[in-house]
């Protein structure tokens, strides 16, 4: 019993929380604009939750969806679904389980938010199929991650103002850059097995396109921030997170999958940086 709950929290990638982050910092983001820096504790708890639960079953069904891709990936031969350790059947049962209990969750909000969180579902099922058929799968990603955004608008204040797609919009774009950064790591085993990604399709223009990407949802961050309010400790945050951007390129320069899988987790940072700043000016100014 014990091994097979340490092989089911490998499958949910509980020991690497990267992804975790990389949907908590947008979502929180979303929660201190919604209610002006003084979120509702009982939604706050739910969209923590919810955040982990949901990435969990993320990591599921994607390992679902590869199967038969990951043993041939350097990078994820070592998977429990790739291996054989845990079977077909009880990855789906698995993300079944989550999925209901991030409904449970979602269930102690407003009926709009309940609504949304339907096509969150959509969207997270959807989202590992989308290598086989687009070379934008990155930004299925995207609205995955960023539809917490949404949600969060909806279950503070009853709707989704356009500062909310606005970030949304933000948030979704961020996750292409990031993603592609992920890409880059594995381009070599999925052009020989015919996995289509951004890094696939951008080729030697990848960290170019990601700079420009980068420097719009700072931009546009910054914006946000205008029209929120917001003043000197977010416009900090946000000189931070431009640097780790910068630094996330300059790591990354020569293309190697280390590097660049770095410049991936390096992500994490600049989404605190961007929240630190956020929740300081809120608390502070």
């Amino acid at each position: 019993m014990a091994e097979r709950l340490r092989l089911y929290m490998q499958l949910m990638r509980l020991h690497r929380p990267i992804g975790i982050y990389l949907l908590l910092w947008p979502t929180l983001w979303a929660l201190w604009l919604a209610s002006a820096g003084r979120p509702d504790p009982l939604i706050l708890t739910v969209f923590v939750l919810g955040v982990v639960v949901m990435r969990s079953a993320g990591c599921v069904i994607n390992d679902y969806a590869d199967r038969h891709i990951d043993p041939w990936v350097q990078r994820t031969k070592h998977r429990p679904l790739a291996t054989g350790q845990v079977s077909s059947r009880e990855a789906l049962s698995l993300f079944a389980g989550l999925c209901g209990l991030a409904f449970g969750l979602v269930c102690l909000l407003n009926l709009q938010t309940v609504l949304l969180s339907l096509a969150a579902l959509a969207l997270a099922a959807l989202y590992p199929f989308m290598k086989r058929h687009t070379h934008w799968p990155q930004a299925v990603l995207g609205a995955a991650y960023g539809w917490a955004i949404p949600m969060a608008f909806t279950a503070q204040t009853g709707m989704v103002p356009p500062l909310g797609w606005w970030l949304f919009a933000t948030a979704l774009a961020w996750t292409v850059a990031y993603d592609t950064y992920y890409a880059m790591a594995d381009r070599a085993d999925d052009l020989k097995i015919g996995v289509k990604s951004t890094a696939v399709l951008f080729g030697q223009a990848d960290l170019l396109i990601i700079g420009l990407i980068q420097t719009g949802v700072l931009i546009s961050l910054f914006f946000i921030g205008q029209t929120a309010g917001l003043g000197l400790y977010y416009q900090l945050g946000l000189t931070v997170a431009t640097g780790l951007a910068i630094y996330q390129q300059i790591i990354s320069r020569h293309r190697e999958p280390a590097q660049c899988f770095q410049a991936f987790l390096n992500n994490h940072w600049l989404g605190l940086a961007v929240f630190v700043g956020m929740a300081a000016d809120y608390g502070l100014s």
